[in-house]
């Protein structure tokens, strides 16, 4: 097995990561929003992707997070039609923000992410199951500190049972469609959460 050979494009990607999500922070939190970024690169090396694929990891929110479809196509500019087709693909919605577009009903953009998975390369799959296990792991964290707690539920947009519905059904997408231990994992958590 080659070692993955991180070049001057991978530093690149992480300023421009850095500077696109300057001053932003986990929910509910007051961590850099960049250390989520840096998780999820940092899962997807450990697991075989390659450069590529872990700046993608690095700018999987940029285009839906920081400017939609302009963003997206600054990506492409910078870092390759690759690298654009796997953050487009792991963005549930990419309204075009400059031309005033609103996103999807939660329930819409939850339920055709799902299926697109179903049909995702592994490319794709490495990068969104990297992110949904760091989203995941941090309610985990978050839920068993004594200052949070329960009201780890108050940062979603939804309630508990549909976050918990939403990434159930992606714990089982996963294990369908990328199995390994990254998906028994998610599902692990979920059934502690659920518990």
């Amino acid at each position: 097995m080659t070692a993955t050979v991180l070049t001057e494009r991978f530093d690149r990607a992480l300023l421009y990561a850095t500077h696109i999500h300057g001053g932003q922070v986990r929910k509910g939190t007051t961590t850099p929003y960049v250390a989520h970024l840096l998780a999820v690169a940092a899962t997807v090396l450990e697991y075989g992707g390659d450069e590529d694929v872990a700046i993608a990891a690095l700018l999987h929110d940029s285009a839906e997070d920081q400017g939609g479809k302009a963003r997206l196509e600054d990506v492409r500019n910078r870092f390759g039609e690759r690298v654009a087709h796997i953050v487009e693909a792991c963005s549930d919605s990419l309204a075009n923000t400059a031309a005033g577009e609103r996103k999807a009903h939660w329930q819409e953009r939850k339920e055709s992410y799902i299926a697109h998975l179903k049909e995702a390369d592994r490319d794709i799959l490495s990068v969104s199951l990297a992110d949904k296990i760091h989203n995941a792991r941090a309610i985990l964290r978050d839920l068993r500190k004594p200052e949070v707690g329960e009201n780890i539920w108050s940062r979603f947009s939804q309630p508990k049972e549909r976050t918990l519905w939403y990434y159930g059904t992606l714990a089982d997408t996963f294990r369908e469609v990328l199995p390994g231990q990254l998906a028994d994992e998610l599902r692990e958590i979920v059934d502690v959460l659920r518990s």
